[in-house]
């Protein structure tokens, strides 16, 4: 697979913040009004996005919680790992792709609120995922991770919170 290719023919670009690159390929072209939604949002949301993303063995992406529920799929390339950080204080990770009987999965959710952040497994060349989130993503609605803030809240996972972090 020639990633600059890839790139290319799916128009994906550097994604700011998180890292990684990702295009948009849907946005709802019907709003959900904001007084419909809970109070974390700050305007009307459309009902779902969905985009591209592509991570590469020098990206990943950074740690971050968003306000809406994600779905990401696993399309094409290597397995990524995926750290979920919850409200609780417990945390796992989780393999994304293709190979199930090796236990990763081509689907995972991750509710609003739960601190992600992902990498391709090690040796990895590239992965193509998607990602679907409903109510749509806003940047507004992106938190990014600290460092020192989530090694003290979540001491267990703290070489992956390096790794996962700028």
């Amino acid at each position: 697979m020639n990633i600059e290719k890839l790139k290319s023919v799916l128009n994906l670009v550097p994604l700011p913040l998180e890292g990684g690159c990702y295009t948009e390929t849907y946005r709802s072209t019907e709003l959900i009004k904001q007084e419909w939604l809970p109070s974390r949002y700050s305007g009307p949301r459309n009902m779902s996005t969905a985009i591209y993303y592509l991570l590469e063995p020098n990206t990943f992406s950074a740690l971050h919680r968003v306000a809406s529920d994600e779905i990401f799929h696993f399309y094409i390339g290597d397995p990524v790992e995926m750290l979920q950080l919850w409200p609780d204080g417990s945390g796992k990770l989780v393999l994304i792709g293709a190979d199930i009987e090796r236990g990763m999965a081509p689907q995972v959710v991750v509710p609003r609120g739960v601190w992600q952040g992902s990498r391709l497994a090690e040796g990895g060349k590239f992965a193509l995922l998607g990602c679907t989130v409903s109510p749509g993503f806003e940047f507004a609605d992106y938190e990014n991770g600290s460092r020192h803030v989530l090694s003290q809240a979540y001491p267990e996972f703290r070489h992956f919170i390096c790794a996962l972090t700028r």
